[in-house]
């Protein structure tokens, strides 16, 4: 750990596993940063480093003290950005994680007060709601990617929905396929400011299974690595979403 990287990224279980997505993409990058892995618990000396964004993407919230969350939010409340990435262990998840803790007044959504997971076997397709820079310059309009699953949530008054995600059944009927789009949509990127330091919540996940094809999206493909994790493959729209999405945070 070093004083001088601009992000602290937590969870995603290790860097040679699941982290090796968002890890690669910041390398690429050099968006820098230091890692905890998901098994690992978050101490004092990380409040003390000048991070300009943490990250937290399924990071279990018992490997907080209630303390640090008071004091991270502070931090974020004086100018640190803030990004929660969905997954079993991020917002309410699996075991109400972040519901009642005072993370809930830093993030711009109204998390569920039970389990908010939504897994699809069927497309979960993204669409582009407002222009905004995370977005911009990126085809949402005209190829719409999609995700596996996410976890479900409510925008709050005052914050601003970038994303929304809508579930599509396909049946099929006498050698034709049927296309059949939920009549509503769920939140999926929703921003908003906390104090001086901005705040991102996007209900789904940088990596497998829940990314689903919206790792591939692009129109050319990139391999990136981080020191310490695996070399992967990416679509250059997915690498380059991400990258917007934590230099928005960041305010870089």
């Amino acid at each position: 750990m070093t004083k001088d990287k601009m992000v602290l990224y937590c969870g995603d279980t290790a860097l040679p596993e699941a982290a090796s997505y968002l890890a690669g993409v910041m390398t690429h990058f050099s968006i820098t940063f230091d890692y905890l892995a998901s098994n690992q618990e978050f101490t004092n000396e990380f409040l003390f480093n000048d991070y300009r964004g943490i990250i937290l993407s399924d990071y279990p919230a018992i490997n907080f003290t209630p303390s640090q969350l008071v004091n991270l939010t502070e931090k974020v409340k004086q100018g640190m950005g803030f990004l929660m990435i969905g997954g079993w262990a991020s917002f309410t998840g699996a075991n109400r994680e972040y519901t009642e803790t005072v993370l809930r007044d830093l993030l711009p959504v109204i998390m569920q007060e039970q389990d908010d997971r939504v897994n699809s076997w069927q497309p979960c397709v993204i669409e582009k709601r407002k222009k905004h820079p995370i977005v911009d310059g990126l085809p949402f309009d005209g190829f719409s990617p999609s995700v596996g699953g996410f976890n479900r949530f409510q925008a709050k008054a005052g914050a601003e929905t970038i994303l929304t995600v809508r579930q599509i059944q396909i049946s099929r009927k006498q050698g034709n396929f049927i296309f059949s789009p939920s009549s509503t949509s769920d939140p999926l990127l929703v921003i908003g400011n906390f104090g001086s330091g901005r705040v991102c919540a996007f209900a789904s996940d940088v990596a497998p299974h829940w990314v689903g094809g919206l790792v591939d999206w692009g129109d050319s493909r990139i391999s990136v690595r981080a020191e310490g994790a695996n070399e992967i493959e990416v679509g250059n729209w997915y690498a380059a979403f991400f990258k917007n999405l934590i230099r928005w945070v960041i305010k870089e």
